[in-house]
């Protein structure tokens, strides 16, 4: 499970000392226990799935904060959060491209924007942009 993957990460950063690793991992599984808590009460187990939108959605905050820091300046702080970036999208599939998008939505027979985005959503959720596709399904219509 992706889980035991960014625990061992994390352990892994703990050993080598790598503090912003470690602060990174840290967040990260702890949203995920929030999120795994959450779903018990519920009845429902934590999926990879759920820790791959918890990871885009972290990745999201980082670059709002890492935008942020740009504006003041802040090279140094900037630097961490691209690092903290790029250890995380280690943890993501490959995503979808373009060409990708636009064969699966040509292979549907319905094509309007409602039915295409319920499909990517049904079938390649953590593993597309839905703005992206958001914006090919748009250039199928009238």
């Amino acid at each position: 499970m992706l889980l035991n993957e960014l625990k061992k990460a994390n352990m892994d950063a703990l050993r080598s000392k790598d503090s912003n690793a470690r602060a990174i991992y840290s967040v990260l599984i702890n949203k995920c226990d929030m999120l795994a808590i959450e779903k018990r009460r519920n009845n429902e187990e934590l999926t990879d799935l759920d820790v791959v939108l918890t990871i885009q959605k972290t990745l999201k905050e980082l670059q709002e904060e890492k935008e942020n820091f740009e504006k003041v300046n802040n090279t140094e702080r900037v630097s961490l959060l691209t690092q903290q970036e790029k250890l995380l999208e280690k943890f993501l599939p490959k995503m979808l491209s373009e060409d990708e998008i636009v064969k699966e939505i040509e292979s549907l027979e319905d094509k309007s924007i409602p039915s295409v985005m319920k499909h990517f959503k049904a079938n390649h959720a953590g593993k597309v942009d839905m703005k992206e596709v958001s914006n090919i399904a748009r250039r199928y219509q009238g």
